[in-house]
């Protein structure tokens, strides 16, 4: 099993547009062959010193049962047409792929 880490930045006063379209396409991908678990996260301030809060970053935190059923999510029409939607919102997108240590 692998985690992924994918962090989102968008633009200023899109985050809820981002979500709602974000969350449309959860369904589909959670019934995906290999979806463990899959969904948009927002930052929550703790009050912990060591945080830094950013209001327009998503944060999605995703599980698979391989790096394979990763790939294959990758290149579904849903999520073609997912990234399709959002290019114009995000700003910035990096992700980490890991798995136990």
């Amino acid at each position: 099993m692998i985690s992924v880490i994918a962090s989102v930045r968008v633009k200023a006063d899109r985050l809820l547009q981002f979500i709602e379209i974000f969350k449309a396409n959860v369904p589909k991908v959670r019934e995906e062959k290999g979806c463990v678990e899959y969904f948009p996260a927002i930052d929550t301030d703790s009050g912990l010193p060591v945080q830094k809060l950013d209001k327009n970053v998503v944060t999605i935190i995703e599980k698979w049962e391989s790096v394979e059923a990763l790939r294959g999510h990758l290149k579904t029409p849903h999520m073609l047409a997912y990234r399709e939607k959002v290019k114009d919102i995000v700003e910035e997108l990096s992700i980490k792929v890991l798995k136990e240590a």
